[in-house]
């Protein structure tokens, strides 16, 4: 069983502030972590390791040289091995052409190593569209299956997975054929620590990393900024609520006060 885990370096976003002049994300305001919803893939594909007694665990990040940071630590978490695809070619890339990039690294590795089971994050805490992971399965022409909160069972002989998703209006059994591709859910599983071993080996290992011409057959039209459709108009940092309007007086006065507030917002009960 070889599971590939996707993942991403994001800015922390308690912290982070927006550009008031260029309406971006501050990237410097704030340090840089392993995407939360990553790690609990990681975490997942560990649990699914220990439960078959077998298998290889990679990460696949795209990033700047800096992003091996967070191979390294989904190795502490318990992947075995991870690689980076870095490069000035993959610079300003949307969800398309992010998509697009690690499908060509999930064929290079699947190409040394089939690949049974891709898992990524529900989306990521920086731009949270939660499109990379289907965007790869479209282009990889396997199935996805978004929203995951339970891995039941890994049917080898069958090649089959026993999954439960959520939904708007509860929950879902889903069985998919492998190999396929889970995004998952904070709720699936709780992070454990890290032992010691896995510490010890993440601070020493250098991930394998590629350039864009590590890959094969490669359009470069669909990279990075190129081949990136999507365009940011604006974005801003929402006004605080307002906070509750106090009534004042007896229960008479109190009462008109309602009646006029209400009043004043009538639109807001009329018919649509």
């Amino acid at each position: 069983m070889h599971i590939v885990v996707c993942v991403k370096q994001v800015p922390d976003t308690k912290i982070i502030k927006i550009n008031p002049k260029t309406n971006t994300l501050d990237r410097r305001s704030a340090p840089a972590i392993l995407n939360p919803y990553d790690a609990h893939a990681v975490q997942e594909a560990v649990k699914i390791k220990k439960m078959l007694g077998k298998g290889i665990i990679s990460v696949l990040s795209m990033g700047p040289p800096q992003a091996t940071a967070v191979i390294k630590k989904s190795i502490e978490i318990g992947a075995d091995r991870g690689f980076l695809i870095s490069d000035r070619a993959f610079a300003g890339a949307d969800t398309l052409a992010t998509s697009y990039a690690l499908s060509k690294a999930l064929e290079r590795i699947s190409k040394e190593n089939p690949v049974d089971l891709i898992i990524c994050g529900k989306h990521a805490i920086d731009g949270d569209t939660g499109q990379v992971g289907p965007g790869i399965a479209r282009r990889l022409d396997i199935p996805p299956v978004t929203n995951v909160i339970e891995v039941s069972e890994l049917n080898e002989s069958e090649s089959t997975v026993l999954l439960k998703r959520k939904i708007t209006s509860g929950y879902e059994l889903i069985q998919a054929q492998v190999p396929c591709l889970l995004t998952v859910e904070k709720e699936i599983n709780s992070i454990e620590y890290s032992p010691m071993p896995n510490m010890i080996k993440a601070a020493r290992y250098e991930p394998v990393i590629w350039s864009v011409n590590d890959l094969e057959d490669v359009d470069r039209t669909q990279l990075g900024l190129k081949g990136s459709p999507t365009i940011v108009g604006k974005m801003f940092t929402p006004p605080k609520p307002e906070g509750g309007k106090r009534l004042e007086g007896n229960a008479d006065e109190q009462v008109k006060q309602l009646m006029e507030l209400l009043s004043d917002k009538k639109e807001l009960f009329a018919p649509q």
